[in-house]
């Protein structure tokens, strides 16, 4: 089952997104219909929010004043956290019931409007934003909602800035268009990205990713691995000591393929292998053809250099994830490497050269790899001489 959080900001046309993901089969959960189904008359909901907030919050027939509530919480951060308090636990339960009803290949949507505010980007495999401009979105709650226009402008205030949406998208829908603009784009989604997202996670298979290609450094990269990370974190809870964006893409200015490298630090592989199938739910299927580093040619014991590698099940984002033991020599050396190359202009400039003369004369990856190894083979001794002449060591 593929879970998607699909949020955005009030007016920017989140409910055309969530009826065609319906139509196209997907099990939309709607939160805002639920937090209104939970204070129904005769809910204990209601009953609780009544017994916090006072009888004027009901209208005649009972039923919520909406309004009147609005005017208690809107505004008074310790009222609000109250009916938050009151709300959210029962709008996330009757969520959870309703998401375990959905069908074993199924990909369920998650309408949150304020999932980014409450930080819940890292619980779904990926996160869609609906955005308009902003003064479109007032015009289109002023007119066709009959809003005030200053209620509307306080609104959207209160709200996530489009910078804080950005932080947690992956996939950014501009509803700026027509309807038929949008549908547009939710069809594509839905038949390039989501549709084989959640078959790579129902069999444990990843996309084929193609060849060595390299390209221009991504200011996108590092929030494309925070995204990663904290999905990541959350999946493997306490057996990940740590979780580093390494790799090309983690040096700034760095040409590289466009691949996410993650390393999970673990207290040894018995972890690793223990969340295998955790990883794979969260999206990142074990590679068990990858199960070890080039070790040193020098080094003792080659099984210090053993490792565990899953890579990423989303069409739209190529991330390879390495666990490694803390203290185990690869550990140390894919967290070496790329600060190095942060901290050398010469050797980053090198490295790129290289990688690209590489990319150039290898089709496919494990040529491209085997094609490096030279270079790194003298590099080691510049990043080990950097390390000692710096004081680095690896981060804990």
């Amino acid at each position: 089952m593929l879970q998607i959080g699909l949020t955005g900001g009030i007016g920017a046309g989140k409910s055309t997104v969530a009826r065609r993901l319906a139509e196209l089969g997907a099990t939309v959960v709607d939160s805002d219909k639920i937090a209104r189904e939970v204070v129904e008359p005769g809910t204990d909901g209601l009953a609780e929010i009544v017994a916090a907030f006072g009888g004027e919050v009901l209208a005649e027939d009972g039923s919520l004043n909406r309004p009147a509530l609005a005017a208690k919480v809107f505004g008074h951060d310790e009222n609000r956290a109250r009916l938050n308090s009151i709300v959210h636990p029962r709008v996330r339960d009757r969520a959870v019931e309703l998401t375990s009803k959905a069908p074993a290949d199924g990909i369920v949507v998650q309408d949150i409007p304020l999932l980014v505010e409450n930080g819940m980007a890292p619980a779904f495999h990926l996160v869609v934003v609906v955005d308009a401009d902003v003064e479109l979105r007032v015009r289109r709650l002023t007119t066709s909602r009959g809003m005030d226009e200053k209620d509307v402008r306080a609104r959207i205030a209160a709200q996530a800035s489009a910078e804080q949406r950005r932080e947690a998208a992956d996939v950014w829908l501009d509803n700026s268009g027509t309807e038929d603009e949008t549908r547009a784009a939710v069809d594509e989604l839905w038949h390039e990205r989501l549709l084989p997202f959640e078959r790579n996670v129902r069999e444990g298979t990843y996309p084929e990713r193609g060849g060595p290609k390299i390209v221009e450094y991504d200011e996108e990269w590092p929030r494309d691995a925070r995204q990663l990370i904290a999905r990541l974190k959350l999946a493997a809870g306490d057996k990940a000591l740590r979780l580093d964006h390494i790799g090309s893409t983690s040096v700034p200015g760095l040409a590289a393929k466009d691949v996410i490298d993650l390393q999970l630090t673990v207290a040894g592989l018995d972890d690793a292998d223990a969340l295998a199938e955790t990883l794979g739910r969260a999206g990142f299927p074990v590679l068990p053809a990858f199960t070890r580093d080039t070790p040193k040619a020098t080094d003792p014991d080659p099984e210090h250099w053993r490792k565990r590698t899953h890579s990423s099940a989303d069409p739209g984002r190529w991330a390879n994830l390495h666990l490694r033991a803390v203290g185990s020599p690869g550990w140390r050396y894919a967290l070496l490497f790329p600060a190095w190359l942060r901290a050398d202009d010469a050797a980053r400039a090198d490295y790129e050269a290289m990688k690209r003369e590489m990319a150039t004369r290898f089709a496919d990856i494990p040529s491209y790899g085997d094609g490096k190894e030279p270079w790194f083979a003298q590099a080691d001794a510049r990043a080990e001489a950097w390390a000692a002449a710096t004081g680095w060591t690896p981060p804990l």
